[in-house]
């Protein structure tokens, strides 16, 4: 069983990739993604985030990092994803899953699950892209409102030349809402298609993994949400390993965080990445309720790190 670090957009960055594999066995981290509009972007913002290509993409405890793009110029993505392998990536991954209002308003993300022979042909031209070692792979949801066109969007990804596909166990219009999540659509469409699929949605504890497993019929994971609830979930959902303890585990991690050094801040990445996972936190540790509460008045970084030192 594979268990991949999912792309958070926002919230699991190069700093909480860093952290998250240093005590985890992740097999594989996506990244943010790369916008792509009609042009060739610069190193430089592939660098910014996707930090690990100068370490030949690898996370430094070891774990390879593949670069998502996301757009809707075939051409654009393939001549992107070209560079992206060129500078280290692990393969290729094609967004067509994102539900950010922002994202689909500029055509991007989810928006190409109302075209699946858009995604077929993103799929294809990055796949003549890059060498046949090279893993290619989508990321999309059941569909756009409804699952109706789900095995014909999986299709779309395998005719088009994917290595592989993760499928979101939801629509667009569905979001994160957990009652709507559907893992038995997800492993209707695993039947019918021909590459390997990857299960993604609402996977938080090692009996939800083992339920999701069985109606999906796939062995292989993505955690996102959940690998910030619970920071060693890794472990969790491949060992049936207890949760990390606050005092001596997560605590430290907070520490961690805390201390890195973010050429790109302005003043405020730590206090509000604090305060982010934290809220995500709350949803197995009671602590971080009473931490939250503590930190919130917060100013700056120097009295956060004096705080978060104070509950060692």
């Amino acid at each position: 069983m594979r268990i991949i670090l999912a792309p958070m957009q926002g919230v699991l960055d190069y700093f909480m990739r860093d952290l998250l594999t240093q005590i985890n066995h992740y097999d594989l981290c996506v990244s943010e993604f790369v916008r792509v509009v009609d042009s060739l972007l610069p190193n430089k913002v592939y660098y910014r985030l996707c930090p690990e290509l100068r370490t030949q993409g690898f996370t430094r405890a070891g774990t390879p990092v593949r670069v998502q793009l996301l757009g809707q110029e075939p051409h654009w993505l393939a001549e992107n994803a070209r560079i992206a392998i060129e500078l280290g990536s692990h393969g290729i991954d094609l967004n067509c899953g994102c539900p950010s209002k922002t994202v689909n308003g500029s055509q991007g993300g989810a928006s190409l699950l109302r075209d699946p022979e858009l995604i077929y042909q993103a799929t294809l031209a990055i796949r003549q892209a890059v060498s046949c070692e090279q893993v290619v792979s989508v990321k999309v949801r059941l569909g756009w409102d409804n699952p109706s066109q789900a095995v014909e969007i999986a299709d779309a990804c395998c005719q088009g030349g994917a290595s592989e596909i993760t499928i979101h166990g939801r629509t667009k219009i569905d979001g994160y809402k957990a009652e709507s999540i559907n893992w038995q659509c997800i492993g209707d469409v695993q039947k019918k298609i021909k590459i390997p699929v990857i299960a993604n949605g609402e996977i938080f504890t090692y009996a939800d993994a083992k339920r999701c497993q069985m109606l999906t019929g796939c062995q292989d994971l993505m955690v996102a949400r959940g690998a910030l609830q619970l920071p060693n979930l890794s472990q969790v959902l491949k060992l049936n390993a207890h949760k990390l303890d606050w005092r001596t585990g997560v605590i430290p991690l907070l520490q961690a965080y805390a201390q890195v050094e973010n050429s790109f801040d302005s003043g405020f990445y730590h206090i509000a990445r604090i305060k982010q996972w934290l809220q995500y936190l709350k949803k197995n540790y009671v602590e971080a309720v009473q931490l939250f509460e503590k930190i919130k008045i917060c100013h700056c970084a120097k009295e956060l790190k004096v705080l978060l030192q104070a509950e060692s």
